[in-house]
């Protein structure tokens, strides 16, 4: 049986399994195991403990659940409220109004959480109510928190890149620089688009002649001093090579647990089940990453990723032809698997392929997670709408249709790094040499 056969039978097994509802790490692993006996080799079970054990117990790792748990305590303290009263009195004069607290809000908080769904969770509970009263367009306010909520993924600290640096060994820190530009693009693409929609569409814009004195501006800019503080302390002592990820990321922790108790928002209760969720979470990464490292052996021992490698090799394929495969690639798995999934499942079989046609790990990282911040808002399994099915009630074809534009928005940002890598790259580069 050549390696091709093989490939066909396990990418079988694995939809199989997960249109079962298996657990994805389940998944990874059995469809590892059924490669390994394809082979005849029956020695599974030694590999996986050593291959498991391996990577679980990388220290790049370690910023990981400690991201989380920030994400965590953050997501029940008042930030968001304080970000929407600070926000609010700035925006109201420009066209979105308050539709635009759902980009800054979500890009904020972005920088505090590395969560995707805890973003659109987090800042939906609370201005999606606020919008609705004050009589905003239902369908661009979950549009604009759709698309605002993926930011998760890519601005600083996140946790996918985590993932995807581990993985493809590359340096966390690096990533984290390299995926500040981007993000700020996004973010002031999303701002544009939402501008340009009300100014387009002013008969479904509700008229708000509240009036905010210069005092009350500025007083209100001093909500957003405590979550300003906290993202330019844990991400600015990343930039500046002070600390590394795991060090910003247990300042990060004690920062969010100093907030929240200023706050006064901080239980016992609210502690207890803030590290309930931060272990849940962690441990269903780890258990995937180590279902996909499993994979990854198995695949090296079948011979397919040397065998993929030959065949785009023999396609001649030039970098951007390779680029746009991998694309469709990506946004049709991203249809039934979580983001970080995505990333390790295809991350040891593609790199190789992307190395060949010289392209830089370090921006490839970058645009593999714009590529699967599309598929959080692409159906039938995207993990943000989900979450603001949840919080609004709608149909799931309604908020993915509320979401299109931004996924279009996001195909653009894509584009536009695609042309012009330095985008991705310059920061990184400077701050190295500098």
């Amino acid at each position: 049986m050549n390696e091709l056969s093989i490939g066909v039978i396990l990418l079988i097994v694995l939809f199989t399994l997960l249109a079962s509802g298996t657990w994805v790490a389940l998944s990874l692993i059995s469809v590892a195991a059924v490669g390994m006996l394809l082979i005849g080799n029956d020695s599974f079970g030694l590999i996986y403990a050593t291959t498991t054990w391996g990577t679980v117990s990388d220290w790049s790792l370690a910023a990981l659940p400690l991201f989380i748990w920030m994400g965590e305590i953050l997501f029940r303290t008042r930030l968001s409220k304080d970000l929407f009263e600070g926000l609010t009195p700035w925006l109201s004069r420009v066209p979105g109004a308050l539709l635009h607290v759902n980009i800054l809000s979500c890009g904020m908080f972005a920088a505090v959480s590395g969560s995707s769904a805890a973003t659109a969770a987090t800042i939906g509970k609370m201005t999606l109510p606020e919008l609705k009263r004050k009589g905003y367009d239902d369908q661009m306010a979950i549009g604009t928190l759709a698309g605002s909520g993926t930011l998760g993924l890519l601005i600083p600290p996140s946790i996918i890149l985590i993932v995807y640096g581990v993985s493809a060994e590359v340096s966390i820190s690096r990533l984290f620089i390299a995926g500040a530009l981007p993000g700020m693009m996004l973010i002031l693409m999303f701002i544009g688009y939402t501008i340009f929609w009300s100014i387009k569409n002013k008969t479904r814009m509700p008229v708000d002649d509240t009036y905010y004195s210069t005092a009350t501006k500025f007083q209100a800019l001093l909500k957003l001093i405590p979550v300003a503080c906290l993202v330019v302390f844990v991400l600015g002592s990343i930039y500046a090579g002070i600390t590394t990820p795991t060090e910003a990321a247990s300042f990060g922790v004690l920062g969010s647990l100093i907030l929240a108790i200023t706050s006064r928002s901080l239980t016992w209760d609210t502690f207890k089940s803030s590290l309930l969720g931060a272990v849940k979470t962690s441990c269903m990464i780890l258990f995937i990453l180590a279902g996909a490292a499993f994979l990854t052996v198995a695949m090296g021992f079948i011979g397919l990723p040397r065998m993929l490698a030959e065949q785009i090799a023999i396609m001649q394929l030039s970098p951007y032809m390779l680029l746009f495969f991998l694309t469709i690639l990506f946004v049709i798995l991203g249809c039934f698997l979580d983001g970080i999934s995505v990333v390790v499942l295809t991350t040891s079989v593609v790199l190789p392929m992307v190395m060949q046609a010289g392209i830089d790990p370090l921006w490839f990282g970058i645009y593999i997670v714009l590529v699967v911040e599309m598929s959080q808002i692409t159906p039938p399994v995207g993990f943000n709408l989900f979450v603001i099915q949840s919080l609004t009630g709608k149909n799931i074809l309604y908020v993915a249709k509320a979401a299109l534009p931004f996924f279009f928005l996001l195909m653009a940002a894509v584009v536009v790094i695609t042309l012009f890598p330095e985008i991705v790259t310059w920061l990184p580069t400077t701050m190295t040499q500098g």
